[in-house]
């Protein structure tokens, strides 16, 4: 029988058990996690890291958060998993919150983002049926997308490293090849059940949707009889500093799929559809073993309680604006930074050397960070981040920037 010690692991006994056990799905950094609080990790030596990654946009509230802790310890003494065939007291009541929050009518959850967006592309394709007798099928995404990695999800994510070696995808779905109206209206067809956008590319390289396009979006869709599919799987929950990216924008989807920070580190995902598509899903059509259990929507509740009594929302908001601004007044003096693109706590910054090389090093620094294609370096932060975190960063950012730089030849 295993006891707590026999999990009191070195980082080289991790690592040689990962080695020879685990599908390497994964380049791992050099980093053992051991322990978080706040906006911080600790490695297995206990040396703390500031993370601007947050797990990639999933621990909203940073690590330890009491009132989520308590949430769990509470509910998992009481009930953890139910059957779906079984009533639970959480998921209604998570249900009628999201809902309201979004303008939307029916829920279905799941246990991540990619299963919402594989629910999304079935109620889709039910929709689809429905109105156009067989061959209104169509499914459209943008070029640079990322929904996810399972076969459905993956067939409308047009970055080619993904799809390659996993042909052939779910088929009948078209490509929108630039964020203009022009493009969208010349993919549109009476057979598009769907489009699917991401109101902010996430793993795309931090792209904020052009407002003409998200408005054409609307339009097209409306024009078409065809459901407009918000992926804020990444950028929802009040990461951009509105609750859902499709805010920003004055326009409502038909579908939304959110997951990462919607209980903040703990699995659980969900699609929300409004009245066009309540009835696309019936009894049989489709199901879950663990979406929607009574744990993860008791601590989603209490989630969704702590970024409004917290006013966390406004913090993603004024942190947001401080750190574009501080990174606006680092790119003033370093040649190694592009554009800046910010929308809340969601940030890209294009550099002029790899942005997997300006990640590793600041790791070495005692920072977490991503690289989101070759030269952009991504920041998704806590919400709970404060302004001397922030400056912590900044100040970090500033010396590893000047290092490479200095590295670099010098004009002759």
């Amino acid at each position: 029988m295993e006891t707590h010690n026999d999990y009191d692991l070195g980082p080289e006994e991790i690592r040689a058990l990962e080695e020879t056990w685990l599908f390497s799905t994964y380049k791992r950094s050099n980093l053992y996690c051991a322990h978080g609080e706040g906006a911080y990790v600790r490695d297995l030596a206990g040396r703390r890291y500031l993370d601007f990654l947050a797990g990639i946009s999933v621990n909203s509230l940073g690590y330890n958060h009491p009132r989520i802790v308590g949430a769990l310890r509470d509910q998992g003494g009481r009930l953890i998993h139910c059957s779906n065939l079984f009533y639970n007291p959480f998921q209604g009541l998570l249900a009628r919150k999201l809902a309201a929050l979004a303008g939307m009518e029916r829920v279905f959850f799941t246990n991540s983002g990619a299963e919402a967006m594989e629910a999304a592309l079935k109620i889709a394709r039910a929709y689809g049926s429905a109105r156009g007798k067989g061959d209104k099928s169509r499914i459209l995404t943008l070029r640079n997308s990322f929904h996810g990695r399972t076969l459905g999800a993956l067939s409308i994510t047009t970055q080619e490293k993904y799809q390659a070696p996993f042909r052939p995808l779910i088929p009948d779905i078209g490509v929108v090849e630039a964020l203009t109206p022009d493009a969208l209206a010349g993919a549109f067809c009476d057979r598009v059940c769907a489009l699917v956008v991401e109101p902010v590319q996430g793993e795309g390289g931090v792209f904020p949707m052009p407002a003409d396009f998200m408005q054409a979006a609307r339009e097209l869709c409306d024009r078409h009889d065809a459901l407009l599919v918000a992926d804020e799987i990444q950028c929802g929950m009040g990461r951009t500093g509105k609750f859902f990216g499709f805010e920003h924008y004055g326009i409502r989807p038909d579908v939304v799929t959110v997951a990462k920070s919607l209980a903040a580190g703990y699995p659980l995902g969900a699609v929300l559809g409004n009245g066009r598509v309540a009835g696309s899903l019936g009894p049989g059509d489709h199901g879950t073993t663990f979406g929607g259990g009574p744990l993860a929507c008791r601590v989603a509740l209490e989630v969704l309680a702590v970024i409004e009594e917290e006013g966390l929302i406004r913090n993603v908001r004024e942190m947001g604006d401080y750190l574009a601004e501080g990174l606006r007044s680092l790119a003033r003096r370093h040649p190694l930074m592009g554009e800046i693109r910010a929308l809340g706590l969601m940030i890209g910054v294009e550099l002029g050397a790899s942005a997997r090389e300006t990640v590793d090093r600041l790791l070495e620094k005692g920072v977490i960070a991503n690289a989101a294609h070759e030269t952009v370096l991504r920041l998704l932060p806590p919400f709970v981040i404060t302004r001397k975190e922030c400056d912590l960063f900044l100040e970090t950012l500033d010396g590893v920037l000047g290092g490479i730089e200095e590295e670099q030849p010098r004009p002759s």
